[in-house]
């Protein structure tokens, strides 16, 4: 599975793909809300630390919860008078579904093997046969410390042309 790296690059490309105009591109809140939701599915790593069970790849992996986090950006944004709430939702629903794209596609070492794609309507765990990114280690011994930055490295090599693909296109559309 990427780390938190790659969910944030594919994030910022979220960002640039859903950015209305000039003004939604430079605003910090949208970029913000893209990022965060790109990488938000894995705080259930943190669930850890409350029962001392594996929580990783639960309903957090889901489109469900994208549509939800879409949704509840929208109506949070909304309530506080945010202008252009509803890009905002979009935004953070792209930016969790990307996060799910990723996973689908990375090598999973940890149990359970894949992720809950269409929980509730299904207990499956679905994972790419072809993995394009690396597992990330857990632990701190130099083995796995040298893995995760040779993966760190190799997630970034694959996002970044779609990072400047993101960048391109915004900058082909000129109203932005």
């Amino acid at each position: 599975m990427p780390s938190p790296v790659g969910h944030a690059i594919a994030g910022v490309s979220i960002h640039l793909l859903t950015a209305r105009d000039r003004r939604d591109l430079v605003s910090l809140r949208h970029a913000a809300v893209a990022v965060a939701a790109a990488v938000a599915p894995d705080l259930d790593l943190l669930l850890r630390f409350v029962d001392g069970r594996n929580h990783h790849q639960g309903a957090s992996h889901s489109i469900t919860c994208a549509l939800l986090a879409g949704g509840a950006v929208a109506l949070a944004a909304r309530a506080a008078g945010w202008p252009r709430a509803l890009g905002l939702g979009i935004a953070a629903g792209a930016g969790w579904g990307s996060h799910l794209l990723l996973d689908y596609f990375g090598r999973d070492t940890h149990p359970p093997i894949g992720i809950p794609l269409l929980w509730p309507f299904s207990g499956g765990y679905f994972k790419s046969p072809w993995a394009l990114f690396l597992d990330i280690g857990r632990t701190l011994d130099w083995h796995t410390v040298r893995h995760d930055a040779l993966a760190v490295t190799w997630e970034t090599l694959l996002m970044l042309p779609i990072l400047l693909a993101a960048w391109w296109w915004r900058w082909r559309r000129r109203e932005g």
